[in-house]
């Protein structure tokens, strides 16, 4: 595949054909077990992502399912959450069905995730219960240790919102570790997909069986406010072989970035050292042709028509641009090389 940023690389979902076998075999197990839902796929599913992520987990058939089981948990209901406009309705809408109230932040230019010189002050104005930290365009948030710093001084719940960053990591560590729960979404353009799905991820043993119950109804004694959020079988089988894969398509494309791309797009987001991109999005600071667009075209505050003064945000809305980057598999020549 020769390096392009035209229209002549087209999205592909990151899924390796030759593990085809592999997914078919799991699936007729699935028929033959006649055991579709809460089965030994999801716990396998659930037990991989822990391992890769150091952090215990729980399976959802959303991002939103495990993003409103932590904030169940965490009791927003009537109070103040901080959320960054910079990203998608998801975030501020799962604060929206808890029944907490939005309020947003704006963000940094750098790394177009939420700004801590904007969120000091916005603890300040607002006395959260909680703040949703974004990792936008498969990086992790440039000030996230800092973010985490600010919410243990203030005792104030940090959910990480990690849709866009699998396989991402700075120094070892992985998104979802520094906050009090972070949630992943597996929606078909993801780094890796199950064509729906969520996981929610956390250190906290009260909230991962907390969110066990949420997505069941509240099993058995109802106690937990829980709808039904479960996994199939057959999406966690699929997120078996998903996850075993995403160390290639991580490695594939930073590869591909490396080699092909980097060279081209100097003003780009620069990552700090250590840091490791999944590279759900390859974000450059000036206009392209062929780009696949924009993270985000509408922050959020403009699309709930709200009067938010945000102005790293508005910027950032209209002066980023995405370059194609996606994985091709070890099929092809540049995946066999990226993959030695």
């Amino acid at each position: 595949m020769a390096p392009t940023n035209g229209p002549g690389m087209h999205f592909t979902i990151g899924f390796e054909r030759g593990d085809l076998k592999q997914l078919h075999a799991h699936w007729d197990e699935i028929v033959s077990n006649q055991r579709w839902s809460e089965g030994p796929f999801t716990d396998s599913f659930e037990r991989k992502w822990s391992e890769h992520n150091n952090c215990g987990s729980v399976a959802f058939s959303s991002w939103a399912g495990g993003a409103v089981a932590a904030l169940e948990f965490f009791e927003v209901r009537g109070k103040t959450v901080l959320c960054p406009s910079n990203t998608f309705m998801a975030t501020p809408l799962s604060v929206l069905r808890a029944g907490g109230h939005v309020q947003f932040v704006d963000c940094n230019m750098s790394d177009l995730c939420v700004s801590l010189d904007d969120l000091r002050a916005k603890i300040d104005q607002y006395s959260p219960v909680a703040v949703w930290l974004v990792h936008i365009g498969g990086h992790i948030a440039f000030q996230v240790e800092e973010i985490a710093q600010l919410c243990r001084e203030r005792g104030i719940i940090l959910l990480e919102d990690c849709a866009h960053a699998h396989g991402a990591s700075w120094n070892g560590r992985r998104p979802g570790t520094w906050g009090d729960a972070g949630v992943y979404s597996f929606a078909p353009t993801k780094t890796i997909s199950t064509g729906e799905g969520g996981m929610l991820v956390s250190q906290r043993e009260d909230l991962l069986e907390f969110a066990r119950a949420f997505r069941n109804y509240g099993k058995f004694d109802y106690e937990v406010p829980g709808l039904n959020y479960r996994m199939s079988e057959f999406t966690a089988a699929l997120g078996c072989v998903q996850i075993d894969r995403l160390d290639d398509i991580v490695s594939w494309k930073n590869e591909f970035a490396s080699t092909h791309l980097d060279g081209r797009y100097e003003n780009r987001v620069l990552f700090p050292d250590g840091m490791v991109s999944g590279y759900y999005k390859y974000i450059v600071f000036e206009e392209i042709e062929g780009s696949t667009g924009k993270v985000y075209d509408d922050p959020c505050h403009r699309i709930m028509k709200r009067r938010d003064t945000l102005p790293n945000t508005e910027a950032v809305a209209t002066n980023h641009w995405c370059v194609p980057l996606y994985y091709r598999g070890a099929d092809s020549l540049q995946g066999r090389r990226a993959l030695r």
